[in-house]
């Protein structure tokens, strides 16, 4: 997408609300790999999907700067609560911090370690769950988050596209290049989920989990 463009769809969708503004200058400013923080737009898709949902039970896995767990604690519903993963120990002091101050964040709670451990031992029942941590083991997340997926239920796995390195697993041989393409053809084949693919940034895949009714 041409920077015009980008420009031109920045200018004419809902604005970014100023809490999240200054989050990600702080972002770019103080963090490594800030191209990892959702900005603008893709922030804006993430709440509006969630809205769209109106989840009771979120669950986030890789919080970052907690620029995506804002935006998606923006759909809840009237009584919901988004749970967010982080393995870095480092960003808790700072993702309290925010999450005591910034609009929605009191309905967020955060939990630091490795996501695979920590789905098991929340006791929900998820709404849309949102992954977006290592990209190594997105097939181990998406198979321990089903069973507790509600039918009809959504989930969203962010860099699904990877800078579309996906398309030449050949040339591009690292591990996360040949995990997200796994985790797409792992998806695609799966007749109990329903999927599509944005390329929007990194690309996002949009998975929803069939009901009993539906062939």
């Amino acid at each position: 997408m041409s920077d015009n463009i980008d420009d031109y769809i920045l200018g004419h969708i809902s604005p970014e609300p100023e809490h999240l503004r200054r989050l990600y200058r702080r972002t770019h400013l103080r963090h490594l790999y800030p191209r990892m923080c959702s900005g603008h737009l893709q922030g804006r898709l993430l709440s509006m999907l969630a809205s769209m949902v109106g989840p009771r039970r979120v669950l986030e896995l890789g919080t970052y700067t907690g620029y995506s767990a804002l935006c998606l604690a923006e759909g809840l519903a009237p009584d919901g609560q988004l749970h967010t993963v982080e393995i870095d120990d480092e960003m808790e002091d700072e993702l309290l911090e925010l999450f005591a101050t910034a609009p929605g964040g009191d309905r967020i709670t955060l939990h630091i370690g490795d996501a695979e451990k920590i789905i098991s031992e929340i006791d929900e029942t998820w709404d849309l769950v949102y992954i977006d941590a290592n990209k190594r083991h997105y097939i181990e997340y998406l198979d321990l988050v089903m069973p507790r997926l509600r039918p009809g239920g959504f989930i969203i796995a962010d860099n699904t596209l990877w800078d579309g390195k996906v398309t030449d697993t050949v040339k591009n041989h690292d591990q996360q290049t040949t995990a997200l393409d796994r985790f797409n053809t792992y998806v695609a084949s799966r007749p109990d989920l329903e999927t599509v693919i944005l390329p929007l940034r990194d690309g996002i895949t949009l998975i929803r989990k069939k009901t009993h009714n539906l062939i």
